[in-house]
């Protein structure tokens, strides 16, 4: 025990009436080092209000944004076995889950909801990417699969937000089945005739990049974010060249063809449901009806 650290500091602070600050009560820029109060920087989307850098932005928040008044019917999380290779690396992948669980309190990595946008009913799906890295697995590939079903029942549009490291390593061979089974999921949407919008947040990368991410009608992705397969670090390795500067950004994947636009995202809510009004060929008219019936649009509705 360290009787200073212990027992004199704490004494010394309750006599001067100081209290304990939490640590993340400020937030640090990563590009010009400004600090925000936390308060601030969530009243702002997670947006930093002189640099505009897009920060991480939590999925529950980011769905509540995202629909008209904050209100939608959160989609169920399936059921999948847990930790099937009973995998340890630093630590037990089962703790792993049981602390992001905690951290988190989602049952995995993916949230998703029914809903309107500027009163266009769609299925809107984020990943969570504090919740192992946003990490493609099990739970997660059965929930965007259902995900689709619901949106291919619903005759409505289903959008994405990817923010994932990739592919998660704990379930081995049975994260990547993921891949082509959310792949078959998306050829269904499209068979049905019903649009499917990716917007890529910071970051969108490996496996997922390799599936899903990769396959939508229309590309969008919030500014600044990295978009790729392998790291950039690896690409140089191998290749054994400087790569370019901004490279995997999504303003240089704009420029290069592989992103359709970069939207902030104050814009974004604006931004789909006008992309979505062309794709589904509605009539203003028909818009309107859906904007002033949201309640009988959406029988389960529930505030997030």
């Amino acid at each position: 025990m360290n009787w200073i650290t212990n027992y004199v500091r704490p004494k010394i602070n309750s006599m001067l009436g100081r209290r304990e600050v939490p640590e993340n009560l400020w937030i640090k820029c990563p590009e010009t080092g400004e600090m925000v109060f936390h308060r601030d920087l969530e009243e702002n989307k997670w947006v930093i209000p002189q640099s505009g850098y897009h920060m991480k932005m939590p999925a529950k928040a980011r769905l509540k944004d995202l629909f008209d008044g904050g209100i939608f019917e959160t989609l169920p999380q399936p059921r999948v076995a847990q930790d099937p290779l009973k995998f340890r690396d630093s630590k037990k992948y089962s703790d792993r889950l049981r602390d992001s669980r905690a951290k988190t309190e989602l049952e995995d990595t993916i949230v998703a909801g029914l809903g309107l946008v500027r009163g266009v009913k769609l299925v809107a799906v984020a990943h969570e990417f504090n919740f192992i890295g946003g990490s493609l697995g099990m739970a997660a590939g059965e929930a965007i699969v259902r995900a689709f079903e619901r949106a291919i029942a619903e005759k409505t549009p289903l959008v994405i937000f990817p923010a994932s490291g990739g592919a998660r390593m704990q379930e081995g061979i049975l994260s990547l089945m993921q891949l082509p089974r959310t792949t078959v999921a998306v050829n269904m949407l499209k068979e049905a005739g019903l649009p499917y919008v990716v917007v890529m947040t910071n970051p969108t990368t490996g496996g997922v990049t390799a599936s899903y991410a990769m396959l939508g009608d229309v590309h969008m992705a919030e500014p600044g974010a990295e978009i790729g397969f392998a790291g950039k670090r690896v690409i140089e390795q191998t290749l054994r060249e400087k790569l370019p500067d901004g490279f995997q950004t999504s303003e240089y994947l704009l420029e290069h063809g592989m992103v359709d636009m970069v939207v902030k995202r104050h814009d974004i809510p604006e931004t789909l449901a006008r992309v979505l009004k062309i794709l589904m060929k509605k009539p203003a008219e028909a818009v309107k009806r859906e904007e002033g019936s949201q309640v009988s649009a959406l029988p389960l509705a529930a505030r997030a």
